[in-house]
């Protein structure tokens, strides 16, 4: 059983059979349309964002399945705050400003291909991310809101973490 796999960044729900596509799956003897469609149908919630995709054929069946990932973290703050470019010079321009909540709702979706093991230190990596964006978060520099994550100020944010932590 012979399996190819090919991975893409798309558009969601905007994948088309031409490039980078269907140049890498036509040689491969499958359907490109009904990749392109159910490739679609699994993006469309992340409609507008770069999704990595990882088409896995089977080249003597000619069967394929569709795996998604999960959009960049900047992409998901690009979405959040409903911009399309994040600042040019971060350290001195201000694109948007996040609530701690919208932060958590990230971490919480990239949690997975993170390398944090709680919530509250993949909260801290999307806040390096929002910085190196020029974004700030409840209105103040992420670095700072990291410090007061570490000095406990927003600790009933992360009640729930802590109970899921020792129940396991």
């Amino acid at each position: 059983m012979a399996k190819e796999v090919v991975e893409v960044l798309i558009t969601g729900g905007k994948a088309t059979a031409g490039p980078p596509l269907g140049p890498a799956i036509g040689p491969l003897g499958v359907n490109v349309m009904q990749v392109v469609k159910e490739i679609n149908e699994k993006t469309k919630e992340y409609e507008g964002m770069q999704v990595p995709v990882k088409i896995i054929v089977d080249t003597e069946t000619r069967k394929f399945e569709i795996e998604v990932g999960i959009p960049p973290t900047t992409a998901l703050i690009k979405k959040e705050l409903g911009i399309e470019t994040a600042a040019h010079e971060p350290r001195h321009e201000v694109v948007g400003n996040l609530t701690l909540e919208q932060v958590i709702k990230i971490a919480k979706m990239k949690m997975d291909s993170m390398l944090s093991y709680t919530l509250k230190n993949a909260v801290k990596e999307v806040l390096g991310t929002c910085g190196s964006m020029g974004v700030t978060v409840e209105g103040k520099d992420p670095k700072e809101v990291q410090k007061e994550i570490d000095a406990g100020v927003y600790d009933e944010y992360f009640k729930e973490d802590e109970k899921s932590k020792q129940k396991e």
